[in-house]
């Protein structure tokens, strides 16, 4: 549900009013009973809710931490199945 803002014609009060999109908006000032006008907001911006949102939570995964399909998990000795030392040893 959205918060409309109001402004009153006669005093210049300004107040929120959380409503349904389908209600009908208000006609008169809570402080002095004037006609009211509905303002235009610009909306909100997003609002992150919770214990905290990280850069971390979504980094890629590094690919120098994956294992080689050889298994040798040090990938810069191991550019080349020819001077990896895991692969040497499944071809003897």
């Amino acid at each position: 549900m959205p918060t409309y803002d109001y402004e009153c014609k006669k005093c210049g009060y300004t107040f929120e009013k959380f409503q349904k999109m389908t209600d009908a908006p208000l006609k008169s000032c809570p402080k002095c009973k004037a006609p009211v006008r509905r303002l235009i907001g610009g909306g909100t911006g997003l609002i992150f809710k919770g214990s905290g949102f990280y850069i971390t939570d979504y980094k890629k995964k590094n690919s120098s931490s994956v294992p080689s399909k050889t298994g040798c998990s040090d990938s810069k000795k191991c550019s080349s199945s020819e001077s990896c030392p895991a692969a040497k040893k499944d071809k003897t």
